[in-house]
């Protein structure tokens, strides 16, 4: 595949919060919430599904060392974990990331249904 230049690659060290073999990891610069911070995969991947299974297993692990990395400044009530794959589902950098948005009781109306609210009129059911 021929990748434009990811904005991700652009990233200087000094801004990541932890790091390991395939990942680091930053916080969103445009959060959705306090404390919304990004996995981002260090070779351009597309999304999840490019991922190899030792990617995956190292994944796993970053996120929950984003979750303790979080839970240093934050207070979060829950979490939203999130992967956008593909244009359809909303991904606008082509380079694998997940989202970690810490979640605070109040921070909307009526949380419930969570990620099914990527199609609003879904959310509830």
């Amino acid at each position: 595949r021929n990748f434009l230049m990811s904005v991700f690659l652009n990233i200087p060290k000094e801004q990541y919060l932890l790091e390991g073999k395939h990942f680091f990891v930053i916080r969103d610069k445009y959060p959705v919430s306090p404390g919304h911070t990004l996995i981002i995969s260090k070779e351009e991947k597309l999304d999840y599904f490019e991922l190899n299974e030792v990617e995956k297993a190292e994944l796993t692990s970053i996120i929950e060392q984003t979750k303790i990395e979080i839970e240093k400044v934050y207070e979060p009530d829950g979490y939203n974990i999130g992967m956008n794959c593909g244009a359809a589902a909303g991904q606008t950098v082509m380079h694998f990331h997940c989202h970690v948005i810490p979640r605070y009781n109040g921070d909307m109306e009526d949380p419930r249904g969570g990620v099914r609210g990527v199609i609003p009129d879904n959310q509830k059911y």
